[in-house]
């Protein structure tokens, strides 16, 4: 029983405990310490893009007939999306998969912290390091490869939405996919080749012209080919767009394919993904 007008301490001490967000955004920045602790992993992210669009760009220059374009100008926006996936699929899919493996994420279920906690801080780490790889990607391409920034907002607007259904969709396929890693020894393997394979099919390294109609129906079913398609639809000319499958930009198409990729990441999440390795139980 309480006096009137006197909260009981338990309701005290609660209003004072942080709720999910703000422990999300601690785990956040704690993220993000650890991640540019790592120097070797720092750099390795943030200029692998960045060397492999020097490479493409530099070994085809030739101008890309009827589209108004050079044939570096494909791999701006290309290399854009790839890094894009890169921060957040390849990320989140080895990294979880190594913290599960050495028991990381057991030992943070058993605290009191609410699981929304842990996703929230990873999806600050991928929202930042994806902003800058973007950031970077964007200044080697307008300063190097003649890309020029959007001229209106719409497209500014379509680079927004591109970029946040784009990350949160490779961000959620990649907490998905840390589950199917038996260790954390093998999470590259496992992740990185269908990421690979995705950016030959998807218009990352191969003109999208020149890739089989067969190949881009299979890169159609996942969201890199969509991010790609969509940012050459923001950073190049409009005469460019009869390189795409469809001779279009298909804006619309790009919206809804990103839009249900989401919600179908985040049912697969919500299926799959483990607190504790298989042989644990």
């Amino acid at each position: 029983m309480t006096t009137t007008g006197v909260r009981p301490r338990s309701d005290a001490l609660a209003d004072r405990l942080p709720g999910a967000w703000g422990i999300g955004l601690e785990r956040g920045v704690l993220e993000l310490r650890q991640f540019f602790r790592q120097r070797d992993q720092v750099v390795f992210t943030f200029a692998f893009p960045v060397v492999f669009l020097f490479l493409f760009a530099s070994i085809f220059r030739d101008d890309v007939r009827g589209a108004g374009i050079n044939a570096s100008q494909l791999y701006v926006p290309a290399m854009m999306a790839a890094g894009i996936m890169s921060t957040s699929f390849q990320s989140l899919g080895i990294s979880i998969a190594i913290e599960r493996d050495e028991k990381v994420l057991r030992r943070l279920r058993g605290t009191p912290m609410p699981p929304a906690s842990y996703f929230l801080g990873k999806i600050w780490l991928v929202l930042v390091s994806g902003l800058l790889e973007t950031a970077i990607l964007l200044l080697v391409g307008t300063t190097f490869y003649d890309i020029d920034l959007p001229s209106s907002a719409g497209r500014w607007f379509a680079f927004a939405w591109i970029f946040v259904l784009g990350l949160t969709a490779c961000a959620l396929l990649g907490i998905a996919v840390s589950s199917l890693p038996k260790t954390g020894k093998s999470a590259s393997s496992v992740v990185v080749l269908p990421f690979l394979v995705l950016q030959f099919i998807s218009g990352v390294y191969i003109a999208i012209d020149t890739i089989p109609d067969w190949m881009l129906n299979i890169g159609a079913l996942f969201p890199l080919k969509w991010m790609c398609q969509g940012l050459r639809g923001v950073f190049l000319p409009e005469s460019a767009q009869v390189l795409e499958q469809a001779g279009d930009w298909e804006f619309g198409r790009i919206a809804l394919v990103l839009t249900a990729w989401c919600v179908g990441g985040l049912l697969l999440c919500l299926l799959t993904f483990r607190w504790k390795n298989r042989r644990e139980g």
